[in-house]
């Protein structure tokens, strides 16, 4: 039985419809040539078999830019953020227009100071950076000089006012928030009036869950009596003093809305206070905390951000941004947040 002919170089010039010097280029890196021409090549040496194959995707490899991005995030010890540290690998390891290299900074702390020097020491070797931060001119100073620097800054998970900013990811706090209000007028029996946690107004989002939710229940349940929002700095520990008060304090409490992290404290106060099975309690983020509140019955309703989508979008369109594909400030259409209840969780 005849010996099946080994492929060459012209026959895969021919099926890549090039000429055999491009071919030869593009596999000894004579001279440069471009993305698309070499990917057609490697197509064709794929396709034939050709055994200088590995080499030809080593060359595809080398012309794709090679750029760093950072990602300033919150508090490490928390899983949301240790997932969406995670997600972001993930979504910067499976980008193909660029070599992604990812640079990722937990700040501990809501200091508008800590994460104005965690924005500049980024914008000294990262191409492009997304940030969760609280809405300050400290911060903004930060991005206004990081974007002078040629480092476009982007917004993550909650919206910033700084006029440099380059785009924002995340969901519609606005539409979450009424969300929340609308399955709270259903949630509540009785006469008992809601009470209102909240993180810091200085995040935006925040702000906007809050805002949102008292409208809809405004609209939805117009005689309930919402109680003064309580804020807690977005700590574990003072969520469960602000929970113990307002659970102590308003002993007719019928529904709790909780804005921000801290679940856990939360979720602790209920428990010692003996009325959970009497209170709604909405609030935000899937973990493992969340998930077993709902089954235990202290939880009524969790509204998830898309972490993974949320990821992807955001290494996409810093990309996107570094490739020159735009330049002005862009608010990426993300999508819907997932609604978690006893019986999907």
């Amino acid at each position: 039985m005849a010996k099946s002919k080994r492929p060459t170089l012209t026959d895969v010039a021919d099926l890549a419809g090039l000429g055999v010097a491009t071919v030869d280029r593009v596999l000894n890196a004579r001279a440069p040539v471009s993305k698309e021409t070499a990917a057609r090549v490697l197509s064709a040496a794929d396709t034939l078999g050709y055994h200088a194959r590995g080499l030809l995707r080593q060359r595809l490899q080398d012309l794709v830019p090679r750029k760093r991005l950072g990602f300033v995030l919150q508090k490490q010890s928390k899983w949301f953020y240790q997932e969406l540290a995670n997600a972001i690998r993930v979504a910067a390891a499976a980008q193909r227009a660029i070599r992604a290299e990812v640079d990722i900074a937990f700040v501990e702390s809501l200091s508008p100071n800590d994460l104005g020097r965690e924005i500049t020491r980024m914008s000294k070797h990262c191409d492009a950076i997304a940030v969760v931060s609280i809405d300050h001119p400290q911060v903004s100073a930060a991005i206004a000089e990081a974007a002078e620097r040629g480092r476009p800054v982007f917004a993550l998970l909650s919206p910033l006012t700084a006029p440099g900013l380059a785009g924002f990811f995340g969901i519609d706090s606005h539409k979450a928030g009424r969300t929340a209000g609308w399955a709270m007028s259903r949630l509540v029996a009785g006469s008992g009036d809601i009470g209102i946690l909240v993180g810091s107004y200085r995040y935006l989002g925040h702000e906007a869950l809050e805002t949102g939710f008292r409208n809809a229940m405004r609209e939805y349940a117009p005689t309930r009596r919402l109680r003064d929002s309580l804020v807690y700095l977005d700590d574990k520990a003072v969520a469960y003093e602000a929970a113990s008060e307002i659970l102590n304090a308003v002993p007719h409490l019928a529904g709790l809305y909780h804005v921000g992290g801290g679940v856990s404290g939360v979720l602790k106060a209920l428990e010692e206070c003996g009325r959970a099975a009497e209170i709604s309690y909405i609030c935000h983020e899937n973990s493992p905390a969340t998930t077993q509140a709902l089954i235990a019955g202290l939880a009524d309703l969790v509204i998830a951000t898309p972490i993974e989508k949320i990821a992807h979008h955001a290494v996409t369109s810093m990309t996107r941004r570094l490739l020159g594909q735009f330049n002005e400030t862009e608010a990426i259409p993300l999508p819907k947040f997932s609604l978690i209840t006893p019986e999907n969780a």
